[in-house]
């Protein structure tokens, strides 16, 4: 048994290690820069936004934890806005049917812009390997933060984040 509970451990210090380079590997430099349709039927550009600070929310329809997130989000988006900061939602599913009905849903609507990575060539460029996933761009446009999952709490980190980055 213990030398089960060993491997169990030795699988998941290996899995630790294996992802510290993609993350290493993606903050810190430009953020990959993208054109995605939105729900309101407009093309939103990533570049659009250079100057300010950029919170790039990846989520799913199916995704438990990014219905918990989404009002959390809401708040932060109306919290920072007028800072200089921009909150785009980021739906990865193939059909936008789902993300419409996924936000149909909510207790209250989001009001920021939500974007369709239809084939989820975004979500690949930035690294994102869990839903939800959080990216955070700073003013110059380098990625500043990569936040893989959410748990109640982690709203904090992001908003540390989004206040020293509003500030430079």
């Amino acid at each position: 048994m213990i030398r089960y509970r060993f491997k169990g451990l030795a699988a998941a210090a290996l899995v630790a290690v294996l992802s510290l380079p993609l993350l290493g590997a993606v903050t810190g430099k430009p953020a990959p820069q993208f054109n995605l349709p939105s729900k309101d039927g407009k093309t939103v550009s990533l570049a659009q936004y250079k100057g300010q600070v950029v919170m790039i929310n990846f989520w799913a329809s199916w995704c438990h934890p990014c219905r918990d997130e989404m009002p959390l989000l809401e708040n932060i988006y109306k919290q920072y806005n007028k800072l200089g900061f921009v909150l785009l939602g980021v739906n990865v599913e193939p059909d936008s049917k789902a993300a419409d009905g996924f936000l149909t849903a909510l207790k209250s609507p989001v009001t920021f812009p939500v974007l369709y990575d239809r084939d989820s060539k975004v979500s690949q460029e930035f690294s994102v390997a869990s839903m939800p996933s959080t990216v955070i761009v700073d003013r110059k446009g380098n990625v500043r933060m990569l936040h893989l999952g959410y748990k109640p709490g982690d709203e904090q980190e992001y908003m540390n984040s989004i206040r020293q980055l509003v500030r430079e």
